[in-house]
């Protein structure tokens, strides 16, 4: 084990579990807590500039919001207490909106953090609303992360699927795939959702396989990043496979083996697009397992650990 800190253990926020069942203690939090606002499509209220407005639960507290209805996140470095709450309940008039994925492209890496986990619980508790037993209506507990059902008092609590993200080599080329839903010319790592009774390593093997018709002879854990949209999590992979020609069904419109060079010359179209193949996202953990392929072919051996810690976008698209 390394004895340095590995920022990549560290959220944005201290959840504070504890906190959640002490209402007295959430109460007294919420005046001077930041709240986040979303509206009913899950875009973040934003000032005139498009950045998230500096609003405290004392300046919203006019409206029927509060601590009650706020979607508690947790608390940050400085004590701060953060909330999330919708905007339709509120007095405040900002007119602005941004999306999760604009917002991770423009808000610092904390804020757009923040986001991601509001927007994320927002969407479970619109989805979840009755109980999936006897279908009562639920009511939110615990500052927003239990739902009872208020005829038979079965507990809710929110859901992350696990999915399987993985850069997929031959040992010299990277196999990527395109959906045909996506911009023209992107490419991307092969992605899936965990079926019931797999471990991670055989949904590595079954979805490439289902995807692409490759084999896969061996896989490694390498990182993972919340993906919520609506509430998932990508547990990225490499891969080893067999040097076979891919063959795609329904779910890729196609699926093709890139050299190094090829996906040297993809990276640096961020910067000046020459008309080739488009790589996903920076902000993505599919272009991280990209680059740490690229990396590991260029020095020829294993990846060194690098300590950049990933944020909460990327997902099976890519």
């Amino acid at each position: 084990m390394p004895l340095e800190d590995d920022p990549s253990c560290r959220g944005a926020l201290d959840r504070a579990d504890l906190l959640r069942e002490d209402k007295a203690g959430l109460a007294a939090l919420w005046p001077r807590a930041r709240v986040l606002l979303l509206d009913d499509e899950g875009l973040a209220v934003t000032d005139d500039d498009g950045q998230m407005p500096v609003l405290h639960g004392v300046d919203i507290s006019a409206g029927p919001g509060g601590p009650g209805l706020a979607i508690f996140l947790g608390v940050d470095s400085d004590g701060t207490g953060w909330f999330a709450l919708d905007a339709q309940v509120t007095s405040v008039t900002l007119a602005g909106r941004l999306d999760l994925r604009s917002a991770a492209a423009r808000w610092p890496a904390f804020e757009a953090a923040v986001f991601a986990q509001a927007r994320a619980l927002q969407h479970w508790r619109r989805r979840h609303r009755h109980c999936g037993a006897c279908g009562g209506e639920l009511a939110f507990e615990r500052g927003g992360w239990l739902g009872r059902c208020g005829a038979c008092a079965l507990e809710h609590y929110p859901r992350t699927d696990p999915a399987v993200i993985v850069a997929v080599t031959d040992g010299k080329r990277l196999l990527l795939g395109r959906q045909a839903g996506w911009p023209a010319r992107r490419y991307s790592v092969l992605a899936g959702f965990v079926e019931p009774g797999e471990t991670l390593e055989q949904t590595v093997a079954r979805e490439v396989l289902e995807e692409s018709g490759i084999r896969i002879r061996a896989c490694r854990y390498l990182a993972s990043q919340p993906w919520p949209f609506p509430g998932a999590l990508m547990l990225g992979f490499i891969a080893l496979a067999e040097a076979a020609e891919p063959r795609v069904h329904d779910e890729l419109e196609e699926a093709r083996w890139f050299t190094v060079e090829e996906i040297r010359a993809a990276a640096a179209r961020d910067e000046i697009d020459d008309g080739g193949p488009l790589l996903s996202a920076p902000i993505s953990i599919a272009r991280w397992l990209i680059g740490q392929w690229l990396a590991e072919m260029e020095a020829s051996g294993p990846p060194a650990r690098t300590d950049r810690q990933l944020g909460p976008l990327s997902g099976p698209s890519g």
